[in-house]
């Protein structure tokens, strides 16, 4: 009797399915993940997805399997086209081989030739030690891809298990990641290897969890409660960026008015320029229906990044925020916003920056870690960037760190500042006290002279009138105007073009 082809094809199908076998997928399960076909049909739009290389299989006869560990192919979110790989720890731990490699390789090359976001779902032991060589070729062949993709089409890592050893690069080279509290763990070598090492002792979670790396290591840029909170993060980060740098971010359609008045920003921010406030609060009445999409919450707290849309329009928030260190820039802040002010300049994302800084962070712990260089980062990514670029001074810019937070000097667009705010090279007690030493000291009532003497200091050198007269701000306006004047701003630079030096690349201060 002859075969029935589609019986054939309908039974090969469910092999590839049932993956590394039910008591396998139920293990998964029991630990709170979804297996990796269910994650993909969970993220991309019901229906959407096409698997490609679902019947490839591995070389090595005892560790073969269809599909070889990692389900691949594309779909939509939102309706437009992403590239995506799913690794399956159910067969042979998700890990790495030759063959695997080349599926995931495919996507990517795919991804890269269309145009279109690519989204590797990670949950693996690493890499498939029966293949030697081989494995560790496959990894080598995935950076690659990753490093040439960059700043080309969006990457996005969705770190849903274990991933350890040079798994980790993969991830750490592509654009966003986003991982599960109390699932997810990230590290380059495991707690038993450290602890036969080094003799100390941590946990997983400890070492490299969600929390470790959003908050400590700034690996992590999103971390959710479950794989199903992460899906959404996913999904509300692509309403943001565009397809690749040959496109535009999507406009959409705003139903908070460009004319809305902010006036509620007069009592945010206090006169007195040490006392700290809210800068989320300030950025959230600006950008449209309050919405910020925070990156790197947890760490470098101290600035805040992120995306919101102003009018509609995309754009990528960078603000100091005075609640933590008194909104110094840091070697970590530093780093936190150079790497989102690059990425959104490379996707041709505006950036709106918040300016309230009193410098950089003072102490030998900076200084021996590399502020210089890592403070260098910030300065070369805002000089290097050719979007609109808006600017806001809130209250404060002294020092150096006026410079770096997109002055006009780093060609920023339009350069504005508050009637109250400051500018200067530092602020007016410290410069009293540098300038007219001994001119207090020999008064009568110095502390009189003194408060003296810095208010006629904020008034000569520090207010923003001297910047405005300069020509280093464009204008200077009422807190209740931000908005509406940040919206004509944007508007008026929607046609932008800008370009730098041909060069191969920089060398930025790594």
């Amino acid at each position: 009797m002859a075969k029935n082809p589609n019986l054939e094809l309908r039974n090969k199908n469910k092999l590839a399915e049932l993956a590394g076998g039910a008591e396998r997928l139920a293990r998964q399960h029991e630990q709170g993940k979804l297996s990796a076909r269910e994650r993909v049909l969970a993220l991309l739009d019901p229906g959407s997805f096409v698997e490609l290389g679902k019947f490839v299989e591995n070389k090595v006869p005892e560790s073969s399997s269809p599909g070889d560990g990692v389900i691949t192919g594309f779909g939509t979110i939102h309706s437009r086209t992403v590239y995506i790989f799913s690794q399956d720890f159910t067969v042979s731990g998700g890990s790495l081989s030759g063959a695997n490699a080349q599926k995931i390789c495919k996507i990517m090359d795919l991804a890269l030739e269309n145009g279109a976001p690519v989204i590797g779902l990670n949950d693996s032991g690493g890499a498939r030690i029966q293949e030697g060589v081989e494995s560790l070729g496959g990894y080598a062949a995935i950076f690659l891809r990753n490093t040439l993709s960059s700043g080309i089409i969006p990457q996005l890592s969705l770190v849903l298990g274990p991933c350890a050893g040079g798994a980790v690069y993969s991830p750490a080279i592509t654009d966003f990641i986003f991982m599960v509290d109390k699932i997810s763990h990230m590290f380059i070598t495991g707690p038993e290897v450290i602890k036969s090492v080094t003799r100390e002792t941590v946990t997983k979670d400890e070492l490299g969890g969600a929390r470790t790396h959003h908050e400590k290591s700034g690996v992590c840029h999103f971390v959710s409660a479950s794989e199903a909170d992460t899906f959404a993060s996913v999904r509300h980060l692509l309403t943001f960026i565009p397809q690749s740098n040959r496109e535009k971010p999507f406009r959409y359609l705003s139903q908070d008015l460009a004319t809305r008045l902010t006036p509620e920003l007069e009592n945010m921010i206090p006169e007195a320029a040490n006392r700290p406030y809210d800068m989320l609060q300030v950025v959230k009445s600006v950008v449209d229906n309050g919405e910020l999409f925070e990156s790197q919450a947890g760490f470098a707290r101290n600035i805040l990044t992120g995306f919101a849309r102003l009018n509609g329009h995309s754009i990528g928030v960078v603000a100091n925020n005075p609640q933590v260190l008194a909104g110094c820039l840091d070697i970590d802040a530093s780093s936190k916003a150079a790497r989102f002010v690059r990425f959104c300049d490379a996707f041709g994302i505006p950036l709106l920056t918040f300016v309230d800084v009193p410098g950089f962070l003072p102490g030998t712990r900076q200084e021996y870690g590399g502020i210089i260089r890592h403070g260098a980062k910030l300065l070369y990514a805002f000089a290097e960037t050719t979007v609109p670029k808006l600017t806001l001074i809130v209250r404060k810019a002294f020092g150096g760190a006026y410079d770096v937070m997109s002055s006009k000097h780093l060609r920023g667009d339009f350069n504005i500042a508050f009637p109250g705010s400051e500018v200067a090279v530092m602020g007016p007690e410290a410069a009293v006290k540098v300038l007219n030493k001994k001119e207090i000291a020999e008064a009568a009532d110095p502390v009189a002279k003194e408060k003296a003497l810095v208010e006629e200091h904020r008034e000569n050198y520090s207010s923003p009138w001297r910047a405005a007269a300069l020509g280093y701000l464009d204008c200077v306006i009422e807190p209740k105007d931000t908005r509406v004047v940040l919206c004509k701003a944007l508007e008026s630079l929607q046609n932008k073009k800008q370009v730098n030096p041909w060069r191969k690349h920089g060398n930025i201060p790594l």
